[in-house]
């Protein structure tokens, strides 16, 4: 097994982003040695159309990255990657991925034909979304998350959905069952401090789907890592994160960010225990 430098890691070296190809960093875990990956992959949305950001007019381009080779090329892709996530996946292990109509299906699919179960199909839902320019289809306003998991059904060891939490988010939601829509609003000014990403999302949103599926301690990792928004999540809430990003542009923006969510952690550590979210 071949062992990377990591490109960052936290102060206790427990946690680490590495500046590579998602295929080469998951190739040098361990198999089952990750109980949760969280991911938000390239959508293939990049096709010279227009959108509309702070009220202009913008292309949808967000660079090769996220340029689609053709459906079937899309999916190969989707298949190898979901492929990797679940041979480093514990046996229990879940894993969360965002999508639009433009790949969603295809996860679903290649996730069903790896043998993952899925649990749930979560609709994010963005208050104000931006206006549809075109006006020839309804507004966008949704992404996908599908929670999926390596367990089979009525066997064991069975994915963690932690329950005390889980009561928490129930009596925050005036102590009804929480549904599979969720509204909220996409990253904060404060969430981009350090710089911007194109498709980065709400800590929110990520801290939700962690502090249901993890407890403390336990290993994130995210193979397409952006701006580093899974592991600062992932830091807030006590767990250790592993993350591959292969531009360095993005690379440079999840390390100024993990940096400082490290050192908030470390100073919390340091002052007694507080709100870890």
């Amino acid at each position: 097994m071949h062992i990377l430098e990591p490109f960052w890691q936290s102060a206790d070296s427990l946690s680490r982003l590495y500046l590579g190809n998602a295929f080469d960093v998951m190739s040098s875990i361990p198999d089952e040695s990750v109980d949760c990956v969280w991911t938000d992959p390239p959508y293939f949305l990049s096709n010279d159309g227009i959108t509309c950001v702070a009220g202009r007019m913008v292309k949808v381009n967000k660079g090769e990255w996220d340029r689609s080779r053709g459906l079937e090329s899309d999916h190969d892709f989707t298949r190898q990657w979901l492929a990797e996530c679940h041979c480093i996946l514990k046996p229990a292990g879940t894993i969360w991925v965002t999508g639009t109509v433009h790949v969603y299906l295809s996860v679903g699919m290649a996730m069903l034909q790896l043998g993952y179960r899925i649990l749930n199909d979560i609709t994010w839902e963005k208050p104000n979304p931006p206006p549809n320019l075109g006006r020839r289809t309804f507004t966008h306003s949704t992404e996908k998350i599908l929670w999926a998991t390596k367990a089979k059904k009525r066997t064991r060891p069975k994915h963690t959905f932690n329950r005390d939490v889980y009561k928490v988010m129930r009596k925050e939601n005036g102590g009804q069952q929480l549904h599979d829509l969720w509204t909220i609003s996409p990253p904060s000014r404060k969430e981009k401090t350090h710089g911007k990403h194109p498709t980065q999302k709400p800590l929110a949103l990520m801290r939700r789907c962690l502090m249901a599926s993890t407890r403390p301690d336990e290993l994130v990792f995210d193979p397409f890592a952006g701006s580093g928004s899974t592991g600062v999540a992932a830091l807030g809430l006590g767990r250790r994160f592993w993350g591959a990003e292969y531009l360095e542009e993005f690379a440079d923006l999840a390390y100024a960010r993990l940096t400082e969510s490290d050192g908030r952690r470390n100073a919390r550590h340091e002052n007694g225990p507080g709100e870890s979210a």
